[in-house]
C-alpha cells in the first residue's frame, strides 16, 4: 500500500480512527469482539487468495467472522469433529443441515419424539420442497430397522428427548443407519459434549442450540453443526446462502460461556439428580423422568452413554392437570417460568401449554406429555434452596 501523509482534517481522522493496526507483542487473555461487517485487503491478489482458500483471512460477516471461526474450532474439538459451522440459532443449524443434505424425492426418517421445532420444520417446510419425511419411535430399534428398509438420506434423533428425557441408543441406531446408507444426525443440546459425544458412538453429524447449556447464561443466541469437514462445508454454504450467521457478539458470549461449561454441567447435573430423587419421593409427584434415576427405563443405557452426570433437565408429573400446574407455578419464588433451558437460572416450563400447545390432546398423550407434566432446567443456585422452593410450591397443589 503506498505511503500517505497523516490525515489532518477532522472528517478523515474520525472516519479512519478504528482502522489503525496496533503493533504489540502481547496476547489478550480474552478474545476481542470483531464487530465488523467486512474486511479490507492490501491488494486484489490477496483477496483472490483468501477467496480461493489459499490464504487465511475473512471477507464478509455473512461468510464468517473471526469470532465465528474461533467458536467453530473450539466446538469441533469438543465434539471430536473435523470441523463445525456456527449459526444464528439452533433452528438455523437444523434448517441448514436439512436443506443442504436433501433433495426432492429423498427421504428423512426422524424420531417421533424429536424436538418440536425440528418436527415442525420437517412437516411444514421440508415436505413442501418434495422431501419425504417419515416419523418412527427411535426407542423401538425394530421399527427403525423397518423404516430404513426403504432408502433414506438421513436418520434424525435427539440424544435425550424433549421433554420426556428418553435416552436413545446411539450406537445401535448408528449401526442401522450405516447399514442402510443413511447419515445419522444427532441433536445433542440436552446432553452437551460434556456428557455425550455422539460422533464417538457412530453419528455422522451433531447439532446443538448453543443458546442453551453451551452458552449457559440466557444472553446469547446460536447454533452449531459439527462433523466431517466435507459435509460441514456443504452445510456452511447453505448457512451463507440462507443468511444464517449470527452476530460477532453472540459468538463471543457463547465462547465465554464455553469456558465454564464443564463446571456448570457438572454442578447442574449433581443438583438435578438430587432434585429428581426428592421429587420422586414426594407424595404429590406421580412420576419423575430423569435418566440418572435407577427406575428410568433407559438408566443402564444412560450410564453407558452419558459421562460425568445425567444432564441438567428433569421432567416430573403430578395429578390435578393444568389447574394444579398453575397453582404450583404461581407459588414458585426462585424457579422462573420461562420457555427456555440451560442457563444459570433454574427455569420451568409446561410443555402442554407452550411448545406442544398446538397438538391435539391425543397426540400429546401419545408422546407422553400430559397436562400435569413439567420440565425443569436446573441452574446454578444452591440445590437445597431450589428444593425448598419446589417443596413449598408443591404444598399449594
Amino acid at each position: 500500500m503506498p505511503e500517505q501523509k497523516p490525515a489532518t482534517r477532522p472528517e478523515t481522522i474520525c472516519t479512519q480512527a478504528g482502522l489503525h493496526q496496533l503493533e504489540s507483542r502481547t496476547v489478550p487473555l480474552a478474545p476481542p469482539i470483531w464487530q465488523t461487517s467486512a474486511f479490507a485487503y492490501p491488494d486484489m491478489e490477496t483477496m483472490d487468495e483468501i477467496a480461493r482458500g489459499e490464504e487465511p483471512g475473512f471477507i464478509y460477516a455473512r461468510y464468517g467472522l473471526p469470532n465465528h471461526r474461533q467458536l467453530e474450532l473450539a466446538l469441533a474439538s469438543l465434539e471430536g469433529a473435523e470441523d463445525a459451522v456456527v449459526t444464528a440459532s439452533g433452528m438455523s443449524a437444523i434448517a441448514a443441515t436439512l436443506f443442504a443434505l436433501t433433495i426432492p424425492g429423498e427421504r428423512v426418517v426422524a424420531d417421533t419424539h424429536v424436538y418440536r421445532g425440528t418436527r415442525l420444520l420437517l412437516e411444514r417446510d421440508l415436505a413442501r420442497f418434495g422431501v419425504i419425511v417419515d416419523f418412527v419411535d427411535c426407542g423401538d430399534l425394530e421399527a427403525v430397522a423397518g423404516a430404513l428398509e426403504r432408502p433414506a438420506r438421513l436418520l434424525w434423533v435427539d440424544t435425550l428427548t424433549n421433554p420426556t428425557l428418553r435416552v436413545r441408543n446411539l450406537p445401535r441406531l448408528a449401526a442401522l443407519a450405516r447399514a442402510a446408507g443413511a447419515l445419522m444426525v444427532v441433536d445433542n443440546t440436552f446432553a452437551t459434549p460434556v456428557h455425550c459425544r455422539p460422533l464417538s458412538w457412530g453419528a455422522v453429524l451433531v447439532v446443538h442450540s448453543t443458546t442453551k447449556l453451551i452458552g449457559g447464561h440466557h444472553d446469547a443466541s446460536g447454533g452449531v453443526v459439527a462433523g466431517p469437514a466435507a459435509v460441514v462445508e456443504t452445510i456452511r454454504g447453505q448457512v451463507v446462502r440462507f443468511g444464517g450467521r449470527g452476530g460477532a457478539f453472540d459468538s463471543w458470549l457463547i465462547q465465554r460461556g464455553l469456558v465454564t461449561l464443564p463446571l456448570r454441567a457438572a454442578q447442574s447435573s449433581r443438583s438435578a439428580l438430587l432434585l429428581a430423587e426428592r421429587l420422586a419421593a414426594h407424595p404429590m409427584v406421580q412420576a419423575v423422568l430423569y435418566p440418572g434415576l435407577p427406575g428410568h427405563p433407559e438408566h443402564r443405557l444412560a450410564e453407558r452413554l452419558l459421562r460425568d452426570g445425567f444432564g441438567a433437565v428433569v421432567a416430573f408429573e403430578f395429578a390435578g392437570g393444568e389447574p394444579a400446574v398453575r397453582r404450583f407455578v404461581r407459588a414458585l419464588r426462585l424457579v422462573r417460568f420461562a420457555e427456555t433451558l440451560g442457563g444459570a437460572v433454574t427455569t420451568l416450563v409446561h410443555p402442554a401449554t407452550t411448545s406442544h400447545r398446538s397438538l391435539p390432546v391425543s397426540e400429546r398423550e401419545r408422546l407422553g406429555i400430559s397436562d400435569g407434566l413439567l420440565r425443569l432446567s436446573v441452574g446454578l443456585e444452591h440445590p437445597e434452596e431450589l428444593w425448598q422452593d419446589l417443596e413449598q410450591a408443591l404444598g399449594h397443589i
